[in-house]
């Protein structure tokens, strides 16, 4: 249960919306349907994201475009930047059949090309410690829960939860505790998260005064929220949201 002396909140903080055009670079394929992908410029100085959880907006045009203007109107998706310096930006993200057109494109067009990017617009920032950690997420969640992984101790309790589609499709995280990994199957997105905190009791609170995130397709919201009232963790001090809806390739996750 949370308590009133917490050692960690959530700030919001606006930042400077900028757009910047830069280059894809480099493309990694983590898994069969995850890919890491690294864009460079010169653009991208001063680019930041205090944010774990943060969103930018990549555009991906079908060809050579000759204004900001034409690249705002090329297909786009909201991703998590993963990590960046002064002239490059890493960005994750999976690759499947709700994807709609953006994914697809960053997956496959040609080394060389020009991709937008815009934001973030702003950040939800973890300031100060949190006495225990609960990260669950889909694919979509992978870059988030990277970051937020990051941040955790070895001296508290963590539990880092994922799904995927079946074995062999899991992706090497850094974290301290082994991250469990749930297989869906052909059951719907999510089905294996939802099922996994419908089965968490008052009894099952991972210690005292945690964070928990939790993201995944839009359907992981009100399980998600259910499980935030059982455990007594103030909504403000949470982050349970639907990075993408089924059959909304347009989407935007809340900020």
């Amino acid at each position: 249960m949370s308590d009133t002396k917490s050692g960690f909140s959530l700030e919001r903080r606006g930042l400077d919306l900028r757009f910047r055009t830069v280059t894809l670079s480099a493309r990694e394929w983590l898994a069969p349907d995850f890919v890491r992908v690294r864009l460079t410029g010169g653009d991208l100085e001063g680019f930041d994201s205090p944010g774990s959880d943060d969103h930018m907006r990549l555009f991906f045009p079908t060809g050579p475009v000759s204004s900001v203007e034409e690249m705002r109107a090329s297909p786009s998706r909201e991703y998590t930047p993963l990590a960046w310096g002064p002239d490059w930006l890493d960005v994750e993200f999976a690759v499947h059949g709700d994807a709609g057109i953006a994914a697809p494109r960053a997956a496959t067009a040609p080394l060389g090309s020009s991709i937008g990017v815009g934001g973030p617009r702003g950040s939800m920032v973890l300031t100060g410690a949190p006495g225990s950690w609960l990260l669950v997420g889909d694919e979509t969640a992978i870059p988030a829960i990277r970051r937020f992984a990051a941040l955790i101790t070895t001296d508290v309790d963590a539990r880092i939860v994922i799904e995927t589609v079946s074995t062999g499709r899991e992706i090497d995280i850094e974290a301290p505790v082994d991250v469990e990994w749930l297989h869906r199957g052909d059951a719907p997105s999510g089905s294996a998260l939802i099922a996994f905190l419908d089965g968490l009791t008052a009894e099952d609170s991972i210690g005292d005064d945690p964070f928990v995130f939790i993201a995944a397709e839009q359907s992981i919201v009100r399980p998600g929220r259910a499980l935030l009232d059982r455990w007594g963790v103030d909504t403000a001090r949470a982050v349970v949201k639907g990075y993408w809806k089924r059959g909304e390739a347009e989407y935007h996750a809340p900020h």
